[in-house]
């Protein structure tokens, strides 16, 4: 005999199975199967559980009362308002923000109105606000002014910081005891003594310095120092011969009498390069108006007068005449510095 029979019918059968087959056969069922109603899914039987079992009114109360009681803890608990400040790390030594001193693979949070404190064996670093870098040299002093969006201020009392800046010009603002330096999309050192007087130099871009109505535009690779009480003086390239350097410290020295002046000048003009038109520029409104014509002269003969400047306009200073020679040098454009200054008024 073949297994199919068992299954299927097929094949030769077994006696004995038929026999088994004609016993049980009377109780055969003949009548229909009855009709069975259609099961609904799982998710409808959970669906009508949830329904009458009333358990959707009680979630949708828990769900009421866990909302009140989170809008309570936060009422009771306010999340802090994050203070504006400027990340600091250690780079030598131990810098102090406040009263705290930053120590070995620390990091500190400089907020406004904190000092920042290296001494002589210490550096820092600042991140300004994501847009630049200040590295802060030993034996250095500086407080956080202002931070955020709009303009980001800080105070140099004494030191050496090196600032490398890509915010918009005019946002990075660095207060000293005898000028302010606004970058204008560059890098440069900012130098302070004890006695307030301070050197800028700019690396990259070029800065703008400042003090009441006094200003000096500093562009790359060119210095400026600052005195307190008189402000920026008269810039001048690094690379220029040191006689040139030295009669120009006359020309800004207070108390330089007539005759060293006179014979300073004489220098400065005698031997002025093309690119020391920068020097020439601004010494137009710093040196006598007896001598304003003889400046003019020699800055002419190194970069002529554009359309619209004449000699008599420069003699009077007339502001736009100065700032239309200016952008002739090919030193930056100086209207980003009146728009500083527009904005700066605007602020006061």
């Amino acid at each position: 005999m073949r297994d199919d029979y068992l299954w299927d019918g097929s094949g030769e059968p077994d006696p004995e199975i038929r026999q088994l087959e004609a016993i049980l056969g009377r109780f055969r069922h003949h009548r229909p199967a009855p009709a069975f109603p259609e099961m609904p899914s799982e998710q409808v039987v959970r669906q009508r559980f949830w329904q009458k079992s009333g358990f959707h009114k009680l979630a949708a109360a828990a769900a009421v009362v866990l909302v009140i009681a989170a809008l309570l803890i936060r009422r009771s608990h306010p999340t802090p308002a994050s203070q504006p400040g400027w990340n600091v790390a250690r780079v030598a030594g131990a810098p102090r923000v406040g009263s705290k001193a930053i120590t070995s693979g620390g990091s500190g949070r400089l907020a406004i109105g904190q000092l920042l404190e290296t001494d002589s064996h210490s550096r820092a670093s600042i991140t300004v606000d994501e847009v630049g870098q200040v590295d802060v040299e030993p034996d250095t002093r500086l407080r956080l002014l202002k931070a955020g969006s709009g303009q980001r201020r800080l105070a140099l009392d004494r030191g050496t910081i090196h600032a490398v800046i890509w915010a918009p010009p005019g946002e990075f603002v660095v207060d000293t005891p005898s000028a302010v330096a606004v970058d204008l999309g560059c890098a440069y050192t900012l130098h302070v003594d004890n006695s307030g007087a301070g050197l800028l130099r700019t690396k990259l871009g070029w800065v703008g310095f400042k003090l009441e109505g006094r200003e000096s535009f500093i562009p790359a690779g060119a210095a400026c120092a600052t005195r307190p009480k008189i402000g920026p003086g008269t810039p001048y390239f690094e690379d220029a011969h040191d006689t040139f350097r030295r009669a120009l410290s006359t020309l800004d020295r207070e108390g330089a009498t007539q005759d060293e002046r006179t014979a300073a000048l004489a220098v400065v003009l005698t031997q002025a390069r093309k690119r020391d038109a920068l020097t020439l520029w601004h010494l137009l409104a710093r040196v006598a108006e007896a001598d304003r014509g003889r400046v003019y002269d020699r800055l002419f003969q190194r970069v002529p007068a554009p359309a619209g400047v004449t000699r008599a306009g420069i003699l009077r200073l007339e502001p736009q005449m100065l700032d239309l020679w200016w952008n002739e040098l090919g030193l930056g454009d100086v209207g980003l510095w009146r728009h500083w200054e527009r904005a700066w008024s605007q602020q006061k």
